[in-house]
């Protein structure tokens, strides 16, 4: 009789194990009844939920992650469930996972490769297990992995070794572009050399910056692809073992290039607004690109009776852009206001006049602009519980083009780590959908709008320039020499450089943004604010 195996791609909330804990039961329950499982298998933590960070320092916290194992143990029968916990085991802290059925564990996975790098610091918290795990059930011998281990070499073949016939994978591998592609080739290579298959099980949701794009999959023994699970969606699915093999069923395809981008960035922002109980989202909208584009999403993500825009015209506000940005807002069918800042403007420059004498204009007063903006936005995000969307990219990051305090201001960056160049090709990617930003919008010059006749390019590089540049030092951690020599112009790749290390005390003032690229600013790029070292 053949074993059937359910692949339970949830999204959890970190922290609330009482609601894990039951839709874990929930969804055993469903896939025994309904789908006819026989063993059901859940994310990496599902207990606790991806990454907990320092509430794995709290004891509280442990103990009743530890208790949960035993509650969902009592609750559910008929059908084995192989589910992640943090374990306690009275002097150190491990990344497990347990088997349990009819009320009993069966067995128990200590994982063993902690990955410390990029966004991971699970050595901060775990320590490794050393010994691989196999367990019998329905007369296969089944053997357990977590997340990393799958990609480093020697630990599968040596589950293999101890005697499974297939293997059970536990997964929160967080997205960033390629990255499916990326998991599934590393993944299938090791699982041929080893010849044996494997039941890949990959988280879904968005937990802060990070995006889980689930993809789960099962490979068989030649590591070819017989079954994968929607991305960037929940989805329990089955998938029949027969002879320890698995039979074929439903590929679904894979988001390409921009597409999966653009549709983590709709989970990231629904998750974030949901999760933290906002009533919705608003954003400032200027007629600009970026704008443009976080309104979208936002409304692809939330509806557009959860998103409001705010137009917020200066004297050098053009006519265009306040066109656009209506037409916008209509063809996505929010609501918006429009709020002009002058009267604030002048506030402010009269009540400064005097401490300003004899000054030349700089920014200074282009910055007051956009405070005046982000102190209208806040206020109406403070009265109306509705978070605040900044509209900045990862090129404006990187060089510290955006004010502090002003459109900097808010609680969450969608686009935080989205180069320019990739703006548009989203805006493209979206309007491919329907049409819903103005084509000017894309093809006319990005501008702040803080001064007379204004354009980016007066003070940065082109971003067919810029962008690859930020790219190589930012994402790529190549120096000014490398950048250089592969046809960058000196001047080009010194100012570059120069902006990105001078404005890192910007960055950390940024409200988080959703991680696509291979590195992002935040827990993914960690330097100093404080420094002598100069990148040229």
């Amino acid at each position: 009789m053949p074993l059937r195996i359910a692949l339970a791609q949830t999204n959890f909330l970190v922290g609330n194990i009482a609601a894990n804990v039951e839709n874990l039961i929930s969804a055993a329950i469903h896939a025994r009844d309904q789908l006819h499982a026989g063993l059901i298998v859940f994310p990496e933590l599902s207990v606790i939920g991806y990454p907990a960070e320092d509430l794995l320092l709290r004891a509280d916290f442990i103990a009743a992650a530890n208790n949960a194992i035993y509650q969902i143990a009592d609750a559910v029968s008929g059908i084995g469930v192989v589910v992640g916990f943090p374990e306690w085991d009275g002097d150190k802290l491990y990344n497990s996972a347990a088997v349990l059925h009819q009320g009993v564990m069966l067995a128990k996975y200590r994982k063993q490769a902690l990955p410390n790098y990029g966004v991971f610091d699970e050595q901060r918290y775990f320590t490794a297990g050393n010994q691989p795990c196999v367990f019998e059930f329905d007369g296969t011998f089944i053997g357990l992995t977590i997340c990393e281990d799958v990609w480093r070499e020697g630990i599968i073949v040596a589950t293999q070794q101890a005697g499974a016939d297939m293997l059970l994978t536990l997964n929160a591998s967080p997205y960033h572009s390629g990255k499916s592609q990326q998991r599934e080739e590393v993944i299938c290579q090791q699982v041929k050399a080893a010849g044996i298959p494997l039941v890949y099980v990959n988280q879904i949701g968005g937990q802060d910056e990070l995006v889980f794009d689930g993809a789960s999959f099962v490979a068989n023994a030649q590591g070819d692809i017989v079954f994968r699970a929607v991305e960037f969606a929940e989805q329990v699915s089955v998938v029949d073992f027969e002879g320890g093999q698995p039979i074929p069923s439903v590929c679904a395809p894979l988001y390409q290039d921009v597409a999966s981008e653009y549709q983590a960035l709709v989970l990231g922002i629904k998750d974030y607004v949901r999760k933290n109980g906002f009533h919705g989202a608003l954003l400032g909208l200027s007629g600009g690109i970026d704008s443009a584009l976080v309104l979208a999403l936002a409304v692809d993500a939330l509806g557009a009776d959860k998103v409001e825009a705010v137009l917020m015209p200066s004297r050098y506000t053009q006519d265009i852009s306040n066109e656009d940005a209506v037409l916008e807002a209509q063809a996505l069918g929010i609501k918006y206001h429009t709020i002009p800042i002058e009267p604030a403007v002048d506030a402010f420059t009269g009540m400064l006049a005097d401490v300003f004498a004899g000054t030349r204009k700089d920014t200074t007063e282009e910055n007051i602009q956009a405070r005046c903006r982000g102190v209208v936005l806040m206020a109406m995000s403070n009265k109306q519980g509705k978070l605040l969307l900044t509209t900045g990219n990862k090129s404006e990051m990187s060089v510290g083009y955006a004010t502090l305090y002003g459109d900097m201001a808010g609680g969450f960056a969608p686009i935080k780590d989205v180069p320019k160049l990739l703006v548009y090709q989203l805006a493209n990617y979206r309007n491919s959908l329907s049409p819903v930003i103005p084509e000017r919008v894309i093809t006319r010059a990005p501008s702040a709008e803080l001064a007379p006749d204004q354009k980016d390019e007066d003070s940065l590089p082109p971003y067919e320039v810029l962008d690859p540049i930020l790219e190589r030092y930012v994402e790529l951690d190549q120096s000014a020499e490398e950048i250089i020599a592969a046809g960058f112009k000196h001047e080009d790749v010194a100012r570059a450089i120069s902006l990105v290390d001078r404005n890192e005390y910007k960055r950390r003032q940024s409200p988080p943004g959703i991680k696509i690229t291979s590195r992002a600013f935040g827990r993914d790029r960690r330097y100093p604010i404080t420094s002598g070292y100069r990148g040229i």
